[in-house]
């Protein structure tokens, strides 16, 4: 498929997305680089990031490629040091990282599961940005991804959900804290067909329930991810912090 003309927005700046070798992550790692920005991809294996980053080469986008385990602080020292020793700054944080180890209800939970999500969906973003804080420009911009789950948790995904929901409360809190020189805000996608989201999408009674929960009756994709996220990295956004950005073809969101 072609891809669309995208602007270059983002020429000269340094853009670093974890979980960014495939679906959502890589969508907005492929995009950001297409606009111009020097790109960090990082996830857990290394196969998955090579693979990833010869993908992003061979569309002529600078692209650097490290494993990093965000639940691992060594990892996340790491991702630092090596992209800051490669290009000398950091201009945009994409917290894309997540996981969903249950589904069990909130009350059914086993406590390691409750951890890692606690860990892995919201504390590593924290710990991660403790490391980047140092190096980041002005005039950059941190970006979480959360989820339309943020606003109304629901099993099978409800814990889940939760920790998205403490992305929003994250998000107001470090754009005040981050001010005025970064920017914080984030991008809440509704359904979109990734191997993380298979559950939903591979039952077709399940994904036509969620494409009519919609307004525009269709699922979302990874580059309406991706849009939204370069939105916000760019200086088109530079009044935009503390705000998320519902990417979910009119599902309801509201707290």
């Amino acid at each position: 498929m072609e891809k669309k003309k995208v602007p270059k927005r983002l020429q000269g700046k340094v853009a670093i997305v974890t979980a960014s070798t495939q679906g959502i992550g890589f969508g907005i790692v492929e995009r950001l680089g297409l606009e111009g920005a020097s790109v960090v991809v990082s996830s857990r294996k290394q196969r998955n990031v090579d693979e990833a980053v010869e993908k992003l080469k061979a569309q002529g986008i600078d692209a650097f490629g490290i494993v990093c385990h965000v639940s691992n602080a060594q990892h996340r020292q790491i991702l630092v040091q090596k992209t800051v020793q490669r290009y000398g700054k950091i201009d945009i944080v994409v917290c894309n990282a997540a996981v969903n180890p249950s589904t069990d209800p909130i009350l059914s939970t086993q406590e390691s599961a409750l951890d890692k999500l606690w860990e892995v969906n919201v504390k590593s973003s924290i710990l991660l940005l403790q490391d980047m804080a140092p190096h980041l420009e002005k005039g950059s911009s941190v970006i979480f991804i959360t989820s339309i789950a943020a606003f109304q948790p629901q099993v099978p995904t409800a814990m889940y959900g939760v920790t998205k929901t403490a992305l929003l409360g994250l998000t107001k809190a470090l754009a005040a804290e981050m001010g005025p020189d970064t920017r914080v805000n984030a991008v809440a996608p509704g359904v979109v067909p990734t191997h993380f989201a298979s559950f939903i999408t591979r039952n077709s009674e399940v994904r036509r329930a969620n494409e009519e929960k919609t307004l525009l009756n269709r699922l979302g994709t990874t580059d309406d991810m991706a849009a939204a996220t370069a939105f916000l990295a760019s200086d088109d956004a530079s009044y935009i912090t503390g705000e998320t950005l519902v990417v979910a073809g009119g599902m309801p969101s509201r707290l």
